[in-house]
């Protein structure tokens, strides 16, 4: 999206009176006003219910305009029951019909479940196990290690995982998340009470789930597929909040590994039974909404309860798939070290999700009539508990201390979240910042997000070039199915997460505690 007009101040009265100098910004017929320091706010106008809202810094504003990231914002906000603000991340960019890097909570009793502002792999999400190497520990050892986990770990397009079994057996995956595992030896306690829900959705129906979506997770339980997923193996680079840190289990130079996938075909297959379902059940809504990729079926209705169970399966079914894949790291990292994961101390850190759905309730501030207002909009007057329906679509729950849903083990520091850059930048360990439930419902960004598609970067990339330089230049071992892969995954393909979790932190959704970076790399 091209800016049309370039920006002015204007003096508007601030909340309590002041006056606050507003920039106002024009992308196209997109208008945004500048609220403060990384907030930007497009008004409520024509069809819109609510306002929305980007949290992003010049640059970063500057790279989000640039497609059609502010448009699908604008049309998120004509979902009915939409509450407070749309929300889009720093690490903003076009999706499916919601853009990824937002947020919509829509009210669970009057609006209604979106499968498009979820997206099509369900419960994709990271998960970082800790280990008590240090980065001399395995110096010399980089290719040995990288060589033994692409061997292990299955990945790519198609079917292949650690576990290949029948539909009865994902049947119970889906009903019961990583319990299955632990029941199988595939997981311990501890990696539940270490995981978002400790990893099961009590709401999960395996019966909305399709017999051609358990048919496509048969063979797939434990793999990586392709695309932006990955297991990378990292060093801590930097500790920024020391007691934080010292509550994770994060000290300077310790050896990490970051696990990101999702539900693999079978949440791609839950997710289009759903739209189709939808589009021809709900059409007289679709035809009120901007964009056919936002169908959406209204709260109550029997498609949104049986898409919402189907989804919660396929949220179980996620994190079953990273809990064999860590349970298979840590049989290699065994082979390789020459003792056992738990002399290693391969515990699970966190397993957190960032494309999801789930009821949450949240206080809302409302005017005087009762309606659902931004929190530190000049017109709220009290505040309410509603349980909402909090898509998070590349967003991470990022819940603050105190917080029920926050593991014992962190409920004083804040929850774990887990920010990934590219294979050659490096990622993060934030923890709930205290105004994210304010301003951004307890969310913030899930990557550095695009900067082209994959089409563009195979275009402008050569893979075996970015594998040589990776290596030659920065002594990171990258391993994958295919060169195309990794000129689709390219650094120069993605934002600066650096600025990224910057903006995070310094808007307080989500705290900087530890920087990683990268040692090696397999991807599908």
């Amino acid at each position: 999206m091209t800016e049309r007009v370039t920006e002015s101040a204007v003096t508007l009265l601030g909340v309590g009176g002041g006056d606050l100098n507003m920039t106002t910004r024009e992308f196209g017929d997109v208008t945004l006003e500048k609220v403060r320091e990384h907030v930007w706010e497009m008004p409520r106008e024509g069809d819109m219910n609510v306002p929305a809202r980007v949290y992003a810094s010049e640059p970063l504003l500057e790279e989000i305009s640039d497609d059609k990231t502010l448009e699908q914002l604008r049309n998120s906000t004509e979902l009915p029951g939409m509450t407070s603000h749309a929300v889009c991340l720093p690490d903003g960019h076009q999706g499916y019909g919601f853009p990824v890097g937002g947020v919509g909570a829509i009210d669970a009793e009057h609006g209604c479940i979106s499968p498009g502002a979820i997206g099509y792999d369900i419960n994709c999400g990271v998960r970082m196990v800790k280990t008590n190497l240090t980065y001399e520990d395995i110096e010399g050892k980089e290719e040995e290690l990288v060589d033994a986990l692409f061997a292990n770990i299955p990945s790519g397009l198609g079917g292949g995982g650690v576990v290949e079994t029948d539909v009865d057996t994902v049947t119970e995956v889906l009903d019961r998340g990583v319990d299955w595992a632990l029941e199988h030896g595939y997981a311990v306690e501890d990696d539940l009470r270490h995981c978002e829900d400790e990893g099961m959705r009590p709401d999960a129906d395996p019966g909305a789930v399709s017999a051609e979506a358990k048919n496509r997770g048969k063979n797939q339980i434990g793999s990586l597929g392709s695309g932006n997923h990955f297991l990378e193996v990292q060093r801590v680079t930097d500790v920024y909040r020391e007691d934080v840190a010292d509550a994770y289990g994060l000290t300077e130079n310790q050896i990490v590994v970051l696990i990101h996938c999702g539900s693999r075909g079978l949440g791609h297959q839950v997710c289009t039974d759903y739209l189709r379902k939808i589009e021809k059940r709900h059409g007289d809504l679709l035809a009120e909404l901007p964009d056919k990729e936002l169908a959406a079926a209204p709260a109550g209705s029997e498609l949104a309860e049986q898409y919402y169970g189907a989804m919660c399966a396929a949220i179980n079914f996620a994190w079953v798939n990273r809990q064999l894949i860590t349970h298979r790291t840590r049989r290699v990292f065994e082979r390789v070290f020459g003792d056992s994961w738990e002399t290693l101390e391969m515990d699970l850190l966190y397993d957190v999700a960032h494309n999801i759905g789930k009821k949450e309730v949240h206080e809302v501030s409302v005017d005087a009539n009762g309606t659902a207002v931004p929190n530190d909009s000049p017109d709220a007057v009290d505040t309410e508990n509603r349980e909402l329906y909090v898509h998070r679509k590349g967003a991470t729950r990022a819940f603050p201390a105190g917080r029920p849903e926050v593991p014992s083990a962190y409920r004083d520091v804040g929850q774990p979240v887990i920010i990934p850059g590219s294979m050659g930048a490096g990622s993060y360990v934030l923890r709930g910042g205290d105004r994210s439930l304010e301003l951004t419902f307890g969310s913030t960004a899930h990557g550095a997000g695009r900067l082209m598609s994959r089409t563009q970067a195979k275009q402008e990339f050569w893979g075996g070039d970015v594998q040589d330089d990776l290596e030659e230049m920065n002594q990171i071992y990258v391993k994958a199915e295919s060169g195309a892969t990794i000129a689709e995954e390219a650094p120069g393909v993605y934002k600066d997460v650096d600025e990224v979790v910057r903006v995070s932190d310094e808007l307080g959704i989500g705290d900087k505690v530890v920087r990683t970076y990268p040692v090696c790399n397999i991807k599908g």
